[in-house]
C-alpha cells in the first residue's frame, strides 16, 4: 500500500478510536501495535515493551514529575490568594488594576506551577468574585482567567515544552527562553483587550479603586517573595550552567514543599500525601503517552508514512509560509479535542521533518505550537480551562464564558501572526543568553 494512503488510514483510525473514548497512550498502542501486526507480522509485538522503556529511559524524563510537584505543591497551598491579593494592593490606583492583577497573577502563578488548570482554579477562586463584586462585566471576568490560565503551558517552567524538547531532541534550556518573551507579549495583548472591555462595559462607578495603606502593600509581601525568588533561583540555575534541567527540577520541587510546609503550614500527613497523590497520577500519565508516542512513532517511521510524507511535502511548489499556515490549522483542529501534551507526541514526528526541509527554526516552532495549543484550552469541545472556570462560578454559564474567552484567542491568534512576521520575539532571548545555535 502507498505509505501516504497508509498515512491517512493511521490518521482516521487514531481519531475514531480517541473519539470512542479510549484514553490517549492506550489508544496510540492499540493503533500502532495493529498496524505492525497488520503490515509487519506478529513478531513485531516483541519491539513494544524495548520501545517504551527505551522512550521513558531519559534522564530528562525525571524534570516532569519534579516540576508537577512544584507545581502541586505551591497549588494546594494559598499561594495564588496571596499573589493575587499582593498585586491588587500594589496596583490599586492603576486604571482597572483588578483585571490588570488577575492577569498578572496568572503569569506569575503560571511560571511556578506549569498547569493551565491549576492557575485557573487557584486565581480564578479569588479574582472571578472579587472583579463581578467590583462591576466587572462576566464575560471578562471568567475570560481573563480562562485566557490568564493557559499561560501556564508556554511561561516556564513549562511541562510542554519539555515534552516536545524530549520529542525533537531540542534543547530544554532554549526552549524555556523561547517562551518567555512571547509569554510577556501574550499577557500584555490579555491585558489591552481587557481594559478596553472594561472601560467599554463596565459601570465605571462600581470599578473605583480600593485604597490599601503602605503597612498592608508590604504586610502581603513576605508571602509572596519566596516563590518568586525559587522561580527566578530556578531559572538562574538553569541558565547559569550550574544544574541540568532536572536537577534544578528537583531542587526547586525540594524548595517548593519546604516553603509550603513552613509558610503554608502543610505539615499535615494527608495534605502531603494529596500532593504526591495527585502528583504521581498526572506524571504517569504524562509518561504513559510518553512511551505510547515512542511505539506509534516507530510504527510511523517503520512502514515509511513520516518519510513519505516529509518527501511528499518538499516536492509541493507552495510557499513556505502557506505550508506553515496549513500546519497551524491542523494544529488548531487538534487542540481542539486533544490534549497539548498527546498533540505533541503525535504530531511532532511528522512536523518536525517538514519544518525543517521548509528552513523553519524548531525551536521558534515549539512557540507556535504551543500558542496553538493556549487556544484549544479555552475552545470547545474540551476547552478544559472554560469547565474548570465554570465549576469555580457555576452560575455563570459556560456560553458566558465562552464568549468571554473568544476576544482572547484573537489576541492569541494576533501573538501567532507576530511571530510569524517577527520571528526574533521566540529566538532573541535564547540566543543572547545561550549563543546562536548550530
Amino acid at each position: 500500500m502507498d505509505p501516504l494512503i497508509l498515512g491517512g488510514l493511521v490518521a482516521l483510525t487514531t481519531i475514531l478510536l480517541l473519539f470512542s473514548g479510549v484514553s490517549v497512550a492506550l489508544g496510540l498502542l492499540i493503533v500502532a501495535g495493529g498496524f505492525l501486526v497488520i503490515f509487519d507480522g506478529t513478531r513485531s509485538l516483541e519491539l513494544i515493551p524495548e520501545i517504551v522503556f527505551g522512550e521513558l529511559n531519559n534522564f530528562a524524563l525525571l524534570s516532569i514529575p519534579m516540576f508537577i510537584i512544584m507545581g502541586a505543591s505551591i497549588a494546594s497551598t494559598r499561594a495564588g490568594a496571596d499573589l493575587y491579593e499582593a498585586l491588587e494592593r500594589w496596583l490599586t490606583r492603576v486604571p482597572g488594576g483588578l483585571v490588570i492583577s488577575n492577569l498578572g497573577a496568572c503569569a506569575l502563578f503560571s511560571a511556578m506551577s506549569g498547569s493551565s488548570p491549576a492557575t485557573c482554579a487557584a486565581i480564578g477562586k479569588m479574582g472571578i468574585p472579587e472583579m463581578r463584586k467590583r462591576g466587572y462585566p462576566d464575560g471578562v471576568a471568567a475570560g481573563s482567567i480562562a485566557a490568564g490560565g493557559t499561560l501556564g503551558i508556554l511561561i516556564p517552567p513549562s511541562v510542554t515544552m519539555i515534552v516536545y524538547g524530549i520529542a525533537t531532541e531540542t534543547s530544554i534550556g532554549r526552549l524555556f527562553l523561547a517562551g518567555v518573551m512571547p509569554g510577556l507579549m501574550l499577557v500584555t495583548l490579555f491585558m489591552a483587550w481587557s481594559l478596553y472591555s472594561t472601560w467599554r462595559s463596565g459601570d465605571v462607578n462600581l470599578l473605583s479603586p480600593r485604597t490599601y495603606s503602605w503597612k498592608q502593600k508590604f504586610e502581603i509581601l513576605p508571602r509572596v517573595l519566596p516563590f518568586l525568588v525559587i522561580i527566578i533561583g530556578v531559572l538562574f540555575t538553569l541558565y547559569g550552567g550550574i544544574a541540568t534541567p532536572s536537577e534544578t527540577a528537583a531542587v526547586g520541587a525540594l524548595l517548593c514543599l519546604v516553603i509550603a510546609i513552613i509558610i503554608y503550614r502543610l505539615w499535615s500527613p494527608a495534605a502531603l500525601w494529596t500532593v504526591l497523590r495527585d502528583s504521581t497520577k498526572e506524571s504517569v500519565m504524562i509518561l504513559f503517552i510518553i512511551g505510547a508516542a515512542g511505539v506509534f512513532s516507530y510504527m510511523l517511521s517503520s512502514l515509511f508514512i513520516t518519510q513519505s510524507i516529509a518527501e511528499w511535502i518538499g516536492t509541493l511548489d507552495v510557499n513556505r509560509w502557506v505550508l506553515m499556515g496549513l500546519i497551524n490549522v491542523f494544529l488548531l483542529i487538534a487542540g481542539f479535542f486533544l490534549p497539548p501534551v498527546a498533540v505533541i507526541l503525535m504530531a511532532a514526528p511528522i512536523l518536525l521533518p517538514i519544518i525543517t526541509i521548509a528552513g523553519f527554526d524548531p525551536i521558534w516552532f515549539a512557540v507556535i505550537l504551543t500558542v496553538n495549543m493556549e487556544i484549544g484550552l479555552i475552545s470547545p469541545p474540551v476547552g478544559l480551562n472554560l469547565y474548570v472556570i465554570n465549576g469555580i462560578a457555576p452560575d455563570i454559564s459556560l456560553k458566558t464564558i465562552l464568549y468571554g474567552s473568544l476576544p482572547y484567542v484573537a489576541c492569541m491568534v494576533l501573538a501567532i501572526f507576530l511571530l510569524c512576521v517577527f520571528p526574533g520575539i521566540a529566538t532573541w532571548l535564547p540566543d543572547a543568553v545561550m549563543g546562536v545555535a548550530i
